[in-house]
């Protein structure tokens, strides 16, 4: 058989590992001491910890669908819940999310203006170049000056004028002006949507999924890349031979580790890709039925709550009731600390981490740059797949859908068979 090399053993490469087991001789590479990557967790004073995000499974694709449950049985070892979110206004108010279905619930002046709003945006023409004046676009200027633009600036970290509209495709549910006020009479909530309800493990989060992936795989923790190299047609990887390398960890690494094939036409582009990172902060929180609270207010800089221990009731310490309050970048312990004091749900401190990489930013050429460099590497059986190879904003269904597609129509499956 073909001997493959998957450079880390995140979701992608774990699902690209489970796609070739047993077409392949394949060797995974990890730099940490066990799978998962961003979906990672760990037990802390009994709690389960999602050190960065809180990640479900739930999925738009049917084939993502089909692989995902080969690997599990969902009526043993899966719960399935109603994703119950609300977003916490300034004055202390929550208000179930999508906020635009809900408008009713607003003072009258408010919500006289959001109509006002929705009765204009069937005569806006004008097409929108960048997130700010397209959230102003599809939701009118009351609710983007209530929650979209605070929210959505507390994570991106800029004004969101200079936020293209690249990454957005295919990601988030977008109303029509006539969408917005039926669902507001009808009263129509967020269960109409395909990633209102999710999967979730009875026991041991997304690190039980990372594990059962890996499950008879043969992966190499602990194990930094250093030098991938095109030697004739084969490729070396940290000093073994590989018919074919599938690259699935961060796009930045390659500049200083690709050797043998030349790259230089993309390596500024590669250098001045920009992302951000999410410090993740495990507290004890108050009792509460939530799945999610987004946090809009600017009195605080953390941009949302996740109420991981209603997840499953294995989550949580005997007597605690935990979650993760996430912040975008890197802040310190002291900050942390004053912070926590003004964020709803009374949280507790118990640990936090950091993760540098977490959100991808797309510029307009991004894309095209990424598309050419994939095509040309994949002539000498390199490939790429993953949220940061591909520099996309990929949740975990995205991330194995890309991974199935390369497999399946990306060259893989021909190579090896």
């Amino acid at each position: 058989m073909k001997k493959i090399a998957i450079i880390g053993a995140g979701v992608s490469g774990l699902t690209m590992g489970r796609l070739l087991f047993g077409k392949a001789d394949v060797t995974i590479y990890e730099a940490a001491s066990r799978p998962g990557g961003l979906i990672r967790c760990e037990r802390v004073g009994g709690s389960l910890f999602h050190t960065c995000g809180g990640h479900v499974f739930n999925t738009k694709r049917e084939d993502v669908r089909e692989f995902f449950w080969s690997l599990f049985d969902r009526e043993r070892e899966f719960v399935k819940a109603d994703r119950n979110s609300v977003i916490s206004m300034p004055d202390g108010s929550r208000i179930p999310y999508p906020i635009e279905n809900y408008a009713y619930l607003f003072d009258d002046t408010t919500l006289n203006a959001i109509i006002s709003d929705v009765i204009s945006l069937k005569k806006e023409v004008n097409r929108p170049d960048n997130f700010g004046d397209f959230l102003k676009k599809m939701f009118g200027q009351t609710l983007y000056e209530l929650y979209f633009r605070p929210y959505n600036e507390k994570i991106w970290r800029r004004d969101l004028s200079q936020v293209p509209l690249a990454w957005l495709e295919g990601k988030l549910p977008m109303p029509s002006p006539e969408e917005i006020v039926f669902n507001n009479i009808r009263k129509i909530a967020e269960k109409k949507f395909v990633h209102s309800s999710f999967w979730y493990e009875n026991n041991g989060g997304s690190q039980f999924l990372a594990d059962r992936m890996a499950e008879g795989l043969d992966v190499r923790y602990g194990t930094r890349i250093e030098t991938v190299a095109s030697v004739g047609d084969k490729w070396i990887v940290n000093g073994d031979e590989y018919d074919a390398v599938v690259f699935c960890g961060n796009i930045k690494q390659l500049p200083s580790c690709i050797e043998g094939v030349d790259i230089s036409g993309w390596i500024a582009g590669i250098n001045s890709l920009e992302s951000h990172g999410t410090t993740s902060v495990f507290c004890e929180i108050e009792s509460n039925n939530y799945s999610w609270i987004y946090l809009p207010d600017d009195r605080y800089e953390a941009h949302r709550i996740i109420c991981t221990g209603n997840f499953s009731p294995s989550n949580n310490a005997p007597g605690k009731m935990t979650g993760s309050i996430e912040f975008t970048d890197r802040i310190s312990k002291e900050e942390i600390l004053s912070q926590l004091r003004r964020i709803p749900l009374a949280p507790k401190y118990i640990t936090h981490c950091y993760n540098e990489f977490t959100y991808p930013i797309q510029d307009a050429g991004t894309r095209k740059s990424i598309s050419s460099l994939k095509k040309y590497l994949s002539a000498y059986n390199f490939y790429m797949t993953g949220r940061f190879a591909d520099w996309e904003y990929y949740n975990m269904d995205v991330a194995m859908g890309a991974a199935m597609d390369l497999f399946n129509t990306g060259g893989i499956s021909n190579f090896v068979s």
